[in-house]
């Protein structure tokens, strides 16, 4: 059964709307009730959210779904994804949530699912929930003396502090740096300053005072501007910024420059391997990962398996490898010896790891390999299958045969909006610049 809620990161939308309505919510709090609703003990499923405004719509009408399907509600407020994902496994729930639409503004949000094994949810299950819904669940609600019940629980904070902290290494500590940490208003606000303090860390940090409106606006890893302008203002050491559910990052060096998700998996696949960490003999990355990281890899020896987009989709491949590194140049990072998905705070507490065991600094520890020309460009489109177009597929497979010598190609539709996503590579800028102007123009003309 094909989906249509669910993306390539549970489901997301503009609050209010259909997806991402009241009604949709307690509909899926039914369905995946009914779904985990397996033996006779008593079901649990926690719920986690960000800062945005509408949580206060979602949160209490997945409560009710849960409730109504017997299962009991545990609230943990506002809190990174990870930690949510964390807790599930922790607590021995049958289900986590976290609602949040990760990076994009405050009017939007979305529902992540996770199993009582805290891995996101498979396709397979996604579809089964989606067919409880397509199919009626009223059928199936619990009598009320089976009821579920609901409980805020108060010391999340504390236990995920303690947990993320637990993968620095022992015997090292951040005394003596200066970390500017941008909290994009969201999910992170409280626990990441608070983690590097309690490292040793002297922390500048931005983006912690959210409204429910402020979440990702002019802050965090998609705009990391004046994180990197106060590192250089502040004469820091190292910069951070997390998107709005703390679960991928962006880093700045001394200087103010940033450091993708490229890099930081280079640095720290190196430095595992070093110290015999590093398992399957190299990591996993997205189609989306720069040539230049799979090169850096193939000259130490090490490999670089590519997965499609997704968080989820990354750790598969890790699985089926046994790698225990993985992620996407966006910053979502996973550590599977510590995680089940990607958590911003580790992956940064990583590299941070890496500059104090080697006194050098950011900007000598965090370039790893020189990245081949990368662009990506947005064509947003209303409707339709403009991939689909005759003209749209011949200009494609001319631009792949131009760029196949040292260069490539990606085309994909997003998983979470409305866009067409263009990536191209190569070591010639005005070819590079050519291929996009033209490929994106039939794909625009296309579109509308």
């Amino acid at each position: 059964m094909s989906r249509r809620l669910f993306g390539t990161d549970g489901i997301r939308g503009t609050a209010n709307r259909e997806p991402m309505t009241a009604e949709t919510a307690l509909k899926v709090g039914m369905a995946a009730g009914l779904h985990f609703r397996r033996g006779n003990h008593r079901h649990r499923v926690l719920i986690g959210k960000d800062t945005r405004l509408s949580g206060y719509m979602l949160e209490p009408a997945l409560t009710a779904g849960f409730v109504s399907m017997g299962m009991d509600v545990i609230l943990v407020g506002p809190l990174p994804t990870p930690a949510v994902a964390m807790l599930t496994r922790s607590m021995r729930c049958d289900l986590g949530v976290m609602l949040s639409a990760s990076h994009n503004p405050f009017e939007d949000n979305g529902i992540k699912l996770f199993g009582p094994d805290g891995f996101k949810l498979s396709d397979a299950v996604e579809a089964a929930i989606e067919e409880h819904i397509q199919n009626g669940i009223r059928g199936h609600l619990v009598p009320p003396g089976e009821l579920g019940r609901a409980r805020r629980l108060e010391d999340v904070r504390g236990r995920y502090i303690e947990f993320v902290k637990a993968t620095f290494p022992k015997g090292l500590t951040l005394s003596g740096l200066r970390v500017v940490i941008d909290c994009s208003n969201g999910a992170g606000y409280r626990v990441a300053p608070e983690i590097l303090w309690e490292l040793g860390a002297e922390v500048i940090a931005l983006g912690d005072e959210p409204d429910g409106y402020n979440i990702n606006r002019d802050c965090g890893s998609t705009s990391p501007k004046e994180m990197c302008r106060k590192v250089v203002e502040y004469r820091a050491d190292f910069g951070i910024a997390l998107d709005g559910d703390a679960d991928r990052v962006l880093i700045a060096d001394e200087a103010g420059t940033l450091v993708d998700g490229d890099q930081l998996m280079g640095v720290i696949a190196e430095h595992w391997s070093g110290t015999g960490r590093l398992k399957g003999g190299g990591i996993v990355a997205t189609v989306m990962s720069n040539i230049g990281l799979e090169r850096f890899l193939r000259q130490r020896g090490l490999t670089l398996v590519r997965s499609q987009v997704g968080d989820r989709y990354v750790f598969e491949q890790m699985r089926a490898g046994d790698y225990n590194v993985g992620g996407e140049q966006s910053g979502h990072i996973i550590f599977s010896d510590y995680t089940t998905t990607g958590d911003g705070l580790i992956a940064a507490l990583q590299v941070l790891a890496v500059i104090a065991e080697s006194g050098r600094r950011a900007s000598e520890a965090c370039r790893v390999f020189q990245p081949v020309p990368q662009e990506l460009r947005n064509v947003r489109f209303n409707g339709g299958q403009p991939l689909e177009c005759e003209a749209v597929r011949t200009v494609i497979s001319e631009a792949e045969q131009r760029l196949s010598h040292g260069g490539r190609l990606l085309i994909r539709k997003s998983g979470t909006e409305p866009l067409i996503r263009v990536m191209a590579e190569s070591e010639d800028p005005v070819l590079l610049n050519a291929v996009l102007d033209e490929v994106c123009g039939v794909i625009q003309h296309a579109a509308h």
